[in-house]
């Protein structure tokens, strides 16, 4: 078996990651008291091809999580409360957050409105005490509560962030990495989906300690190159990024779900057209060009599937994304079976994706205080 030592990039970083917990349906209720204790859904109406974006814990006990449809969740739980997004007000709480941080460190890389990494490695205060004040003057700020996890890097912060919620910390030091990813399933990795699961379960892998005994020229040959490379290391709860202040993007899209189902194919692809305008719009506003090009799809039995093509040169043309996505609409059942979903993405970017203003990191950092 190969031997498990600790990784010299794990002594170089102190990260926090800072989780709001169940953020817009916490605003509400801190705005609507009378909302406390309640099944709070924060999306969709029941009756409309919504979704769920957030809810209480209370609605959670049902069952009930981001993405499901409304009117599913509605099953679930017909005593919830739904309310309607309000963008505009999470942002300001949002903002409210991010100042917060920023007493702390200018190395911060938001992943949402509710979610981000900070990097303190220079900070002469321990990690674990910058995530308790910063815990204390969110709640202080905002009224609201989150849930943080400090270690060695992105990954095992993210992942130590979520062990403890709501309301909770998690502290995993340098030393302490083998210990927490050992006994924790392959699904808790960022980036192992449902899909990833089933297959390296019917593989025999379902903890991360069962990858490591695996010499990589094996994980090769069962998972290909890439997938390979890439859990050998973070099954051993390596990850090399570095927070980035400003994140490099990889892909621009919309999408659209629809109030009734559509079958009628001159209407999707009027869909479809207004789809790319929204799109193309966004691409030239941030002087973006792109060589592949995804067609989303959801069917009216939720079932979803996506047709994508690279084209030979960068485009953000309207006319030339819409012709595009309605040739790999084309190749799909739309027609004999009902869309409740159309999405268009766009990326490959290459040389035209926005400037990288990430923070490098000296290998100099003698000490790290957790």
């Amino acid at each position: 078996m190969e031997k498990m030592s600790i990784h010299p990039t794990l002594l170089q970083r102190k990260i926090v990651h800072i989780d709001m917990d169940c953020f817009y349906a916490a605003v509400e209720v801190r705005d609507n008291p009378s909302l406390k204790g309640k099944p709070v859904i924060v999306g969709g109406q029941p009756g409309s091809r919504g979704v769920v974006a957030t809810c209480s814990y209370e609605a959670r006990k049902f069952g009930i999580h981001s993405a499901m449809s409304s009117s599913q969740a509605y099953k679930r739980c017909p005593s919830a409360i739904f309310i309607k997004p309000n963008s505009e007000k999470y942002r300001a709480v949002s903002s409210q957050i991010r100042d917060v941080f920023k007493r702390y460190t200018d190395v911060i890389e938001p992943l949402s409105l509710d979610e981000a990494f900070l990097d303190v490695t220079e900070h002469q205060l321990y990690g674990t005490e910058i995530a308790k004040r910063i815990r204390s003057e969110v709640f202080s700020d905002t009224e609201l509560t989150c849930s943080a996890g400090v270690g060695p890097n992105k990954l095992i912060a993210k992942i130590a962030s979520d062990m403890n919620k709501p309301n909770g910390i998690t502290v995993v030091p340098p030393h302490k990495a083998k210990v927490f990813m050992e006994h924790l399933s392959l699904r808790k990795i960022p980036g192992v989906g449902s899909v990833t699961e089933k297959k390296l379960n019917s593989l025999g892998f379902k903890l991360c300690k069962e990858i490591w005994p695996i010499h990589i020229s094996e994980l090769e040959r069962k998972l290909g190159k890439r997938m390979a490379g890439w859990l050998y290391d973070r099954s051993r709860g390596i990850d090399e990024r570095p927070v980035r202040t400003e994140r490099i993007r990889k892909s621009l899209s919309a999408e659209r779900t629809f109030s009734e189902d559509l079958n009628d194919l001159d209407k999707i692809q009027e869909e479809i057209r207004k789809i790319s305008v929204r799109v193309s719009e966004q691409l030239v506003k941030k002087d973006l060009k792109g060589k592949t090009i995804t067609l989303k799809i959801k069917y009216s039995d939720f079932e979803q599937i996506t047709r994508c093509i690279s084209i030979e040169r960068k485009t953000n043309d309207v006319d030339e994304l819409f012709e595009v996505s309605y040739q790999l609409l084309l190749k799909t059942e739309v027609g004999a079976r009902s869309v409740r979903l159309l999405g268009i993405g766009v990326s490959s970017f290459g040389d035209s994706e926005v400037t990288d203003s990430s923070i490098t990191f000296s290998n100099g950092v003698q000490q790290v205080l957790f």
